[in-house]
């Protein structure tokens, strides 16, 4: 295990129940930043995500990019001896984080009201689909779950066609950043004398809070205009939208400030002043023909380099949409560490995003690495607990604590 790097999180302690995704982004972000975070794994299989892939020599690529920095636990918290272990730690942390369906931390004993008995300064911050309470609160959740009844999902697709979802986890990842901020947060708020707090965070809430235009404009009209999804072009705004080049697409974006630059790329000065499409209002009222125009100039374009070319010399907001092999092995996103080269012992060498997150004064992207299934059992009962080799040595024999080092 590599020392916890030097950043503005040492010092605080991190007691993360959660897995798969959105607990483990936040918890992730939390060892990058130098907290000490304690990850509980229940036996015999651990996290799921360890099941995830992709997979060389028994080793989970996904489990390795969402839990580097951390220790390893694995026990059976259902057990009264692993209840036990949970309360010491809880006594010890300044942060519980747990990402189950609403109701079950509480059976296992550790409800917010337990929990603050222990440790009346912690942190807890509970991550659902629905939040913890509420007439969704008690249904199974997922990533996609959350997204489709946010709206967000029926946002996206062709407007003729069935609405579709992207291949990427966006919503748990937001839904983790969202709890490392409310987490960050409430301890600053402690060190400057407050309480212990309870967080309640949800994807419902985080995906309903990317709706930054179509819930207040269904209000604004009165329910007349109802925002829908639009396929390639915004319904909002124009041009917004993806233009198809002879070698792939283009993203471009205009805004009433861009509108003139635009009409100067693709060698129509006079359309900035045309008073059918001097506003954005217009161009979106006659969106059809002002795509049309955009399009027949990216027509004569003699590929989507020259497109953006073009379009940047005249500070277009504008982008080619990439394929991930493009993306893995761009020199913006390899210098920058947006995406980065980690070695593992099992995996060997394999690219992973980034840490997100840049400051000024501590060093960017630590090379930190995944603990195997209960790894650290023994240094955290001994070292951080004060455990004895015997009482750990019984623990394990009575089947309460669990490693697999073959993951």
């Amino acid at each position: 295990m590599n020392a916890l790097p030097k950043h503005v999180l040492n010092g605080y302690r991190v007691l993360d129940m959660t897995h798969v995704l959105a607990g483990p982004t936040a918890t992730r972000l939390m060892a990058e930043m130098g907290a000490e975070v304690i990850k509980v794994e229940f036996p015999p299989l651990g996290d799921v995500s360890r099941g995830l892939p992709g997979h060389r020599n028994g080793r989970s690529a996904y489990y390795v990019q969402q839990n580097r920095g951390k220790y390893s636990l694995c026990l059976n918290v259902k057990a009264p001896e692993g209840k036990a272990i949970i309360r010491d730690l809880i006594a010890r942390a300044d942060v519980f984080i747990e990402n189950f369906a609403p109701g079950v931390i509480g059976r296992l004993g550790f409800s917010w009201d337990e929990v603050r008995t222990i440790n009346p300064n912690i942190v807890m911050c509970s991550i659902s689909a629905f939040g913890q309470q509420g007439q969704l609160s008690a249904l199974p959740g997922f990533d996609y779950i959350a997204q489709a009844y946010s709206g967000i999902m029926g946002m996206i697709g062709e407007p003729d066609g069935p609405p579709s979802f992207p291949m990427a986890g966006i919503g748990d990842v937001m839904t983790g950043v969202h709890a490392a901020a409310a987490i960050g947060f409430a301890l600053l708020h402690r060190e400057r004398g407050g309480e212990g707090q309870y967080l309640d965070i949800s994807l419902l809430d985080a995906y309903t809070h990317c709706h930054e235009l179509n819930i207040q404009y269904y209000s604004m009209t009165d329910g007349a205009v109802e925002p829908t999804r639009s396929g390639h072009h915004h319904f909002a705004v124009c041009p917004l939208g993806l233009f198809e080049a002879r070698d792939g697409y283009v993203c471009i974006i205009a805004l009433q400030p861009q509108w003139p630059a635009v009409c100067r790329a693709i060698g129509r000065p006079e359309l900035a002043e045309d008073p059918r499409y001097d506003t954005n209002e217009k161009r979106v009222g006659a969106a059809e023909e002002v795509i049309g125009i955009v399009q027949s100039w990216v027509d004569a374009q003699a590929s989507a380099g020259a497109v953006i070319a073009a379009l940047e010399r005249e500070r277009v907001p504008c982008a080619p949409v990439l394929k991930i092999s493009e993306v893995a092995n761009h020199p913006h996103m390899r210098a920058r560490g947006t995406v980065r080269a980690v070695h593992d012992e099992k995996l060997g060498e394999v690219l992973m995003p980034g840490m997100p997150l840049h400051f000024s004064g501590f060093e960017h992207n630590q090379p930190l690495s995944a603990a195997a299934l209960g790894e650290h059992n023994a240094f955290v009962l001994g070292e951080l607990l004060g455990y004895d080799a015997a009482r750990i040595s019984a623990l394990g024999t009575e089947g309460v604590l669990f490693e697999n080092p073959e993951t």
